[in-house]
């Protein structure tokens, strides 16, 4: 009888999009993630609201067009990002993280913490903030993303409330 992984039954089934190098989880991780533009997509997605290719175009490290394109597709196909039509112009999509997408806020609030503890960083009022209540920050991220996902009144388009 096969046995079931850990997780499976709350996160539902795995999803393997191309042949891996290897098992081992951080590879899976690097090859969904490992770029800096992937991860600072789902930053800007997560910290910033940032839902439209303008709003993706507009970050700071200044993303050319062909590599956003390309990274937003990369992570829809790996399940982490989706994508709807905008209702405004259909010529338009609008992103929003999945909920595998929202399980990287974690992740990344440790990624950041990491960073400031060994380089010399911006943003030290986030810094600040993950140091003194991390599990808050996390959850509302969390809260953001639900009521984005749920069209729920209140829904923040861009910063941390």
């Amino acid at each position: 009888m096969a046995r079931r992984k850990a997780g499976a039954e709350k996160n539902g089934p795995k999803r393997s999009v191309a042949k891996r190098r290897s098992g081992c989880p951080l590879n899976a991780s690097v090859e969904m993630l490992g770029d800096r533009w992937s991860l600072l997509i789902v930053r800007d997605m997560m910290l910033r609201g940032s839902r439209s290719y303008k709003q993706f175009m507009d970050c700071y490290e200044k993303i050319a067009s062909n590599i956003l394109a390309d990274r937003l597709r990369k992570l829809e196909a790996h399940g982490i990002v989706a994508s709807v039509p905008d209702r405004g112009d259909g010529r338009k999509r609008i992103y929003t993280l999945t909920a595998k997408g929202i399980d990287l806020a974690p992740v990344l609030s440790e990624m950041v913490l990491w960073a400031a503890a060994h380089e010399e960083t911006g943003n030290q009022a986030l810094i600040g903030e993950l140091r003194k209540d991390k599990a808050k920050i996390i959850a509302m991220v969390r809260q953001r993303w639900a009521e984005s996902i749920s069209g729920a009144p209140g829904q923040v388009k861009s910063g941390i409330r």
